[in-house]
């Protein structure tokens, strides 16, 4: 499991954590507020870890009873809410799993614990019973509502918790752990670093993910002969492209990531800063046949294609036009 000092950026959240711990100042419900793969997840099982350690914290000893069980997944303390419907956590499953459960004290620490993942998923009926159990809840309960969307939540439940909520990491972090952790190369790290926008999760994923290095060279190779390509040929780009529509957003942020480094090699001459370094030929060929004005219509066509592709616009065309305004600018 670790300790806090494994994770990476949420320095503010975990000084709180350990200060709650540490002088037994727990509140008795939390939101854990961030984006998929921000480390929602991680922070409540080490919470959860903490609150139970037989040492008394701040950390999890991770060598005591209660460490090992709740690194194993099997604390009879720490309870994780499931659902069988895929997009709902219904009333029925909030009254069994926390409701009904909550009034049996613990089994063997001073806390009982309730992750909720996906909070956002439950409905309102389902909310209003938390409800009433965060507004008088048993002494050693502790309730964890991890969410991507805390405004999904009712005001009377957030008015009623402490948020935490998980920011962005700094891309200096990002790209140091991916490389002395998991061994990434220099331009695979600035990669995924880009790619990730602050989000550890995302960058481990793609920085794990082979499918990622397809993806990257099938667009890159686009990009450096989309100059050349009759209509014909732009078509049957699309119908490859179209292999990849569940990864499309990455495929789309490659494109804008390769015209950002065009931007900035036009703007600064400067290529120490350019993310695609291993086609830095290419992109100063780009920089100097494009405007600054075409780029930034490529910019913002990669913007409005992402906008029409999530309300369904046909994928075919949104591509087609795209890559026709990439190549006419």
């Amino acid at each position: 499991m670790g300790s806090f000092k494994d994770v990476v950026g949420h320095k503010d959240i975990i000084e709180y954590i350990r200060t709650a711990v540490k002088e037994k100042k727990v509140s008795h419900a939390y939101i854990l507020n961030g984006e998929r793969g921000s480390g929602k997840k991680m922070l409540a099982n080490l919470f959860a870890a903490a609150l139970l350690c037989e040492q008394g914290g701040p950390d999890p000893c991770n060598s005591c009873h209660s460490c090992l069980q709740a690194e194993s997944g099997n604390h009879p303390d720490i309870i994780r809410v499931t659902h069988d419907k895929p997009n709902t956590i219904s009333v029925e499953d909030i009254r069994v799993q926390v409701n009904q459960d909550i009034q049996i004290r613990p089994y063997q620490g001073p806390y009982k614990v309730y992750i909720i993942p996906e909070a956002e998923l439950m409905t309102a009926q389902a909310q209003n019973a938390l409800l009433k159990t965060i507004e008088e809840p048993p002494e050693y309960a502790v309730i964890f509502l991890l969410t991507e969307n805390a405004q999904m939540l009712l005001p009377t439940i957030t008015s009623r918790c402490v948020m935490l909520k998980l920011r962005n990491i700094r891309d200096t972090l990002i790209k140091k752990y991916l490389m002395e952790k998991l061994k990434a190369p220099d331009y695979k790290a600035d990669m995924c670093t880009a790619f990730a926008q602050g989000n550890m999760g995302r960058a481990i994923l793609l920085a794990n993910s082979e499918h990622f290095n397809e993806i990257r060279d099938e667009a890159v190779q686009l990009l450096k002969h989309i100059n050349e390509m009759e209509i014909g040929e732009i078509v049957k780009a699309v119908k490859r492209i179209g292999e990849y529509k569940l990864e499309i957003n990455d495929y789309l942020d490659i494109i804008m990531i390769w015209y950002r480094d065009v931007l900035l090699y036009k703007a600064t001459r400067d290529v120490d800063k350019a993310v695609f370094k291993d086609q830095i030929k290419f992109i100063k060929e780009r920089a100097r046949e494009s405007s600054y004005e075409g780029i930034e219509r490529i910019l913002e066509g990669l913007e409005k294609a992402k906008m029409r592709l999530s309300a369904n616009v046909n994928f075919d065309l949104v591509m087609e036009l795209l890559l026709l305004t990439i190549k006419e600018n």
